[in-house]
């Protein structure tokens, strides 16, 4: 999951098709060492790369985002605006852009995702700074509950039974 920063300054020679399932991007820029990182697509999002690439003209190399701006590419504030201005014309309660990465490693981790790869795919340090954005509800809790409920633990339920019944600690003696 790459943030916004990290999309704006998105180039083309950063972008493969071939490696993974779908294609990778090279997430060049970020405040720590796992934040410049290497991430599959999704199909979803390879077929939006791939056809503003070819909208594009196929270039090897610039700005995924290029805009007519001081830096070339697609600025925050013009986001800002634009968000602004689809919150109001389509009437949606507001809500702050970067929730949606909060909701992304939120159901990331929902799914059943580890908390290393999820960490990995945010970029993040440590598993301890993921857990800021996680946020499972309590169905996910029970739902993790149950799962866990289904696996044995290297002990028959018959023989554990057979166990208990047949020996108490009181009974012992330490002679």
């Amino acid at each position: 999951m790459v943030n916004v920063d990290e999309c704006y300054r998105l180039r083309w020679e950063s972008v493969t098709w071939t490696n993974g399932r779908n294609g990778t991007i090279l997430v060049t820029h970020g405040k720590t060492a796992a934040a410049r990182r290497v991430l599959p697509l999704t199909v979803r999002a390879k077929n939006i790369l791939e056809a503003r690439w070819e909208a594009a003209g196929s270039p090897a190399e610039g700005w995924v985002w290029s805009a007519p701006t001081r830096s070339g590419h697609f600025e925050k504030s013009t986001l800002k605006k634009q968000h602004k201005k689809a919150l109001r014309l389509s009437r949606v309660r507001p809500f702050v852009l970067y929730s949606l990465r909060h909701t992304f490693l939120t159901r990331l981790g929902e799914s059943g995702c580890d908390a290393w790869t999820l960490a990995r795919i945010a970029g993040h340090s440590s598993v301890a700074m993921s857990a800021r954005y996680v946020h499972p509800s309590e169905d996910a809790v029970l739902a993790a509950l149950d799962r866990l409920s289904g696996h044995n633990f290297g002990h028959s339920g018959d023989a554990s039974a057979n166990i208990l019944a047949t020996e108490s600690p009181l009974s012992t003696s330490n002679d």
